[in-house]
């Protein structure tokens, strides 16, 4: 295999790279990233970096990528993908020839036309100098405005809390992630948040963000004016496919990946939070967390030195508020049934997400081993007894198909 070249140092451009020299690649391999820093873990962009608990957790040594031989262009944009010469056009025009290209673009945050946004002290976050802004902003504040209340919404709330300040969201579905858990285990985010002083509006959005010279408040479309020192805008994400778009690699909904994590241009992969990938298991999904992305990196590795390997893994994701450890596995937009085993109103539950009586996800808060004991199901496309599911006495272990086969 020839050059390797891999658009975006984020996790899993990162994730990509580093197996490949995990697992044997000795041939030329450049890594192009458009942040100028080692690439590093987002996932404490919202929890403990945003509260001045740690620094920058890298996702290898800064001195590994050179010591490995690795062409790490930080701070350098690909410009264009010229999939017929085999080649990435940077900025400055030159290119970088390939034999395999892995697209890990990644997402942007979605901005709406609102008038002010553009106002200091209105935020968002992405990358680590975000996480630093806020966190200034928050210095000597005392109150802010979140808009939007999906998970980095979510862990933000709890992080200025943490820290002190009064925390006032505008959401504009029932619940914090209705859309993902649907009413009744959104109401149970609702209800953690509001027990830590959180004050949230349902069913509104904001119009426009306003200030003399700086952010000052928020009016929304129900009338109100909620006041603030600064303000964090979470609107969810879409994700960066113009590179692939002007190359000529369909785009839909992100980049569309086989089960292998192969576009339809030959030579040419995506992973992370841009592949929209063919699940073996759920079908065509895009999924944007960092264990998708770390995986997918260590996949496509394997499959660029010849592997050829689907992948199916269940997805897995965490997110820490306050004292609750909340976990999800496996992928669910509707579903039918849902089980719950322990009792929402002490914390300490799972609820199980059917449709049509098969497990598609697991939805956990302080029951650490359910997520992941109930990920072997979701991918065997298992039909559990809703009463043992229930049951917490039950090892979801002795539910797998599988592993009943076995013994």
């Amino acid at each position: 295999m020839g050059p390797v070249v891999i658009v975006g140092a984020g996790q899993a451009g990162a994730s990509a790279a580093g197996s490949l020299r995990d697992h044997g690649y000795d041939g030329e391999l450049v890594m192009i990233g458009a942040e100028p820093m080692a690439p590093y873990e987002r996932p404490p962009l919202s929890k403990e970096y945003l509260r001045g608990e740690s620094g920058h957790q890298l996702i290898r040594p800064e001195a590994w990528w050179a010591d490995h031989d690795v062409d790490a262009r930080l701070g350098v944009r690909a410009a264009r993908l010229l999939a017929a010469d085999r080649a990435i056009e940077l900025e400055d025009g030159e290119r970088v020839a390939f034999d395999q290209a892995v697209i890990a673009t990644g997402s942007r945050n979605r901005r709406f036309d609102w008038p002010g946004l553009d106002l200091p002290g209105v935020l968002d976050l992405r990358a680590a100098p975000d996480a630093d802004a806020i966190r200034a902003a928050a210095s000597g504040a005392s109150k802010a405005v979140l808009v939007g209340m999906g998970f980095i919404g979510a862990e933000v709330a709890a992080s200025l809390r943490h820290l002190g300040i009064d925390v006032t969201v505008i959401e504009y579905a029932h619940t914090p992630l209705e859309r993902v858990l649907g009413a009744e285990l959104g109401g149970s985010i609702e209800a953690l948040h509001r027990d830590h002083g959180v004050e949230m509006f349902f069913r509104d959005a904001a119009e426009r963000f306003v200030g003399d010279g700086r952010f000052e408040a928020v009016l929304t479309k129900e009338g109100r004016t909620i006041e603030g020192d600064f303000a964090v805008v979470g609107v969810g994400v879409e994700p960066v496919t113009e590179l692939a778009a002007q190359g000529g690699v369909p785009v839909e909904n992100g980049i569309p990946v086989d089960a292998t994590l192969r576009t339809p241009v030959e030579g040419v992969w995506a992973i992370g939070d841009v592949a929209r990938h063919d699940h073996p298991v759920f079908g065509p999904i895009r999924v944007e967390h960092f264990d998708n992305a770390v995986k997918m990196g260590e996949h496509v590795a394997r499959n660029l030195l010849g592997a050829n390997e689907v992948f199916d893994d269940a997805h897995w994701f965490w997110s820490d508020q306050y004292d609750a450890d909340i976990q999800m596995a496996g992928y669910a937009l509707e579903w039918d049934r849902t089980v719950i085993r322990g009792s929402i109103e002490e914390r300490s539950f799972s609820a199980f997400l059917l449709k049509e009586g098969r497990l598609l996800s697991t939805f956990s808060m302080n029951r650490r081993s359910d997520a992941r004991r109930s990920m072997p199901l979701i991918v065997a496309r298992a039909h559990p007894d809703p009463d043992r599911l229930a049951d917490p006495d039950v090892d979801l272990r002795s539910l797998d198909p599988a592993r009943r086969m076995t013994t």
